[in-house]
């Protein structure tokens, strides 16, 4: 039985016996996309884990690509009536869009066990641990003779319109060179299922020697990486021409370890 964001007004904090709960079903998964108090916040979603396991997307409170204007949302690429019923209940109705989406990508969504979403993106709860992560929608059921614990909580982050599976990886810079310069360094990854956009690994003072990490969250399954491509820039002109290398660039997936 999947929870697509079952409703919090009226519901949250009540016996088991009227809302959703574990015990309605041999396995109960809930994908919680609105989680916000109701007072002040709108939020029509129930907070707390109430399934076998209980996926918070984006920290489950606000999702990516709700927050736009409301001209631009109404007259949405889904037309008018979806655009205006997305402008009152945005967070609320990604639950069945992510769902929908993950019937077609049944590798996608990764949720990764964590007790908050701000460990989540921190990297603490990365990789999967050895029993692997399931997977948030249609196919989390496939996970259901591997939980472990009577409260799984899951995160991950989605993209801010379809399609929205991200993919997450580790990926860690040593840098080589003479001298220290200011600016930002960008990773893209090539692999077997596809190649992502530059991703960001840092920015600020770049210093020969020194490794800097990043968990990035690519639009593609890469699959098996075959090359990473290594980008520096420097934030204004310098007469002196510095020269930055990679020494080593490692690729951590999240799912395979």
């Amino acid at each position: 039985l999947s929870g697509l964001d079952p409703a919090q007004p009226y519901f949250q904090d009540t016996p088991t016996e009227v809302r959703l709960d574990k015990s309605d079903a041999d396995f109960v998964d809930v994908i919680h996309t609105d989680s916000a108090p109701t007072i002040p916040n709108l939020g029509f979603g129930i907070r707390p884990a109430i399934g076998h396991i209980d996926f918070y997307p984006n920290g489950g409170e606000e999702m990516p690509g709700c927050g736009k204007n409301p001209i631009s949302q109404i007259v949405d690429i889904d037309g008018i009536w979806e655009g205006t019923r997305d402008f009152v209940a945005c967070n609320h109705l990604r639950s069945y869009k992510y769902y929908s989406d993950s019937i077609i990508y049944p590798d996608g969504f990764l949720g990764y066990p964590c007790a908050s979403y701000e460990l989540f993106q921190s990297g603490s709860c990365f990789p999967c641990p050895e029993e692997g992560c399931p997977n948030m929608g249609h196919y989390a059921d496939k996970f259901k003779d591997k939980i472990k614990s009577s409260l799984l909580k899951l995160y991950l982050n989605t993209a801010d319109a379809k399609d929205f599976p991200l993919w997450r990886y580790k990926v860690t810079v040593t840098l080589s060179g003479r001298s220290k310069v200011n600016g930002y360094v960008n990773v893209a990854l090539y692999g077997s299922g596809g190649n992502t956009r530059q991703y960001q690994i840092t920015k600020g003072t770049l210093k020969p020697d020194n490794t800097y990490t990043a968990y990035i969250d690519v639009e593609v399954n890469v699959g098996e990486v075959t090359k990473v491509k290594f980008l520096w820039n420097n934030n204004w002109i310098n007469p002196t021409l510095p020269k930055l290398g990679a020494a080593t660039i490692t690729v951590e997936v999240g799912e395979t370890r």
